[in-house]
């Protein structure tokens, strides 16, 4: 625990999500005066279950309001921006592409157009992601590979990817990007995603889902690690400017296919059940992973959690969250 966030004045969108939520959690441990931005009300969040929400300022709003963005960096005084917010599920984004393109790109430039509209904000995290980098024969990615989304959300991190880096360059605004594999942890409620999905479905002694061969190779990356590689590269933002404007790739670099992180999961709960195989996945890339020696060499990162601690934690996450029913 150090004292840099201390009544720091910190604004979360999308404070309510996965990551969001464990952030924010982190933020108060650590004494930070916490700000969120929230658009829709979600009872079963960690957000709103965890009690977080009675501990931080709550603006109800619309990331690509302009007007509500630029109201709640000037009177919360903000000085550490988190912009999380934005449409994740790669399915939801084939099947209504435009209200992926107007949370993740517009929310993205109406964010950084506020930030640069206020004086006070000193530093800003973009959530970018693993996606935006799109499908390339050279693995694992790093950070000089090109932006080259060719589907709708791997398009839209792209984009905003691309609008951050402007922000940086053309008006100076101090802000920085992450690009990190598929989260997971506790707290995940879009249960068509594999990990959550898998558990649910184990514990109802029911056949996983897996949609696609399962043969997708994949970048799995825990919550936590996540929510203290943000506040890391914000406190280095802090006392290294020259960081403003790049980007860093966020991993534990470890690769499976989709079918073994699923016989991982069910064998760490002890599961019989057999996942259910589809192949029927579409507009998503065969192989991604990441390289972090970037963060590690710059930034002195390192994950605290490997892939079979993270899932053991998860599990237990959502064993106690379906013992209530």
């Amino acid at each position: 625990m150090t004292s840099f966030w201390q009544d720091r004045p910190v604004l979360v969108t999308g404070g309510s999500g996965l990551l969001g939520s464990w952030l924010v959690r982190k933020l108060l441990a650590e004494s930070a005066s916490v700000t969120c931005l929230l658009r829709d009300w979600v009872p079963q969040s960690e957000f709103v279950r965890g009690r977080l929400i009675d501990r931080v300022n709550v603006v109800r709003g619309d990331v690509r309001d302009l007007a509500v963005l630029e109201r709640t960096l000037g009177e919360y005084e903000i000085d550490s921006v988190f912009h999380l917010a934005a449409q994740t599920i790669i399915g939801i984004a084939n099947r209504n592409p435009i209200s992926t393109f107007e949370t993740n790109v517009q929310g993205t430039w109406a964010l950084l157009e506020a930030c640069r509209r206020s004086p006070a904000v000193k530093q800003v995290v973009v959530a970018s992601s693993d996606k935006a980098y799109g499908d390339s024969d050279v693995l694992p990615y790093d950070e000089r590979t090109p932006l080259a989304g060719r589907h709708p959300y791997d398009v839209s991190k792209s984009c905003a990817d691309l609008i951050a880096q402007t922000y940086h360059e053309t008006y100076n605004l101090p802000v920085i990007v992450t690009r990190c594999g598929n989260f997971y942890g506790g707290g995940d409620l879009n249960w068509n995603r594999i990990v959550p999905g898998t558990i649910r479905s184990a514990l109802r002694e029911q056949p996983p889902v897996i949609r696609s061969d399962g043969k997708y190779v994949r970048d799995y990356f825990y919550v936590e690690d996540g929510a203290a590689a943000y506040m890391l590269l914000a406190e280095r933002l802090a006392t290294c400017p020259h960081l403003a404007g790049q980007a860093f790739n966020f991993s534990n670099e470890t690769q499976v296919t989709v079918l073994e992180l699923v016989e991982r999961i069910l064998a760490a709960m002890g599961s019989k059940v057999k996942p259910d195989v589809r192949s029927g996945a579409s507009n998503e890339i065969r192989a991604q992973h990441l390289s972090a020696a970037k963060a590690r060499d710059v930034l002195g990162w390192k994950p605290q959690f490997n892939l079979d601690q993270g899932l053991a934690l998860t599990i237990d996450w959502y064993r106690e969250f379906f013992s209530h029913g």
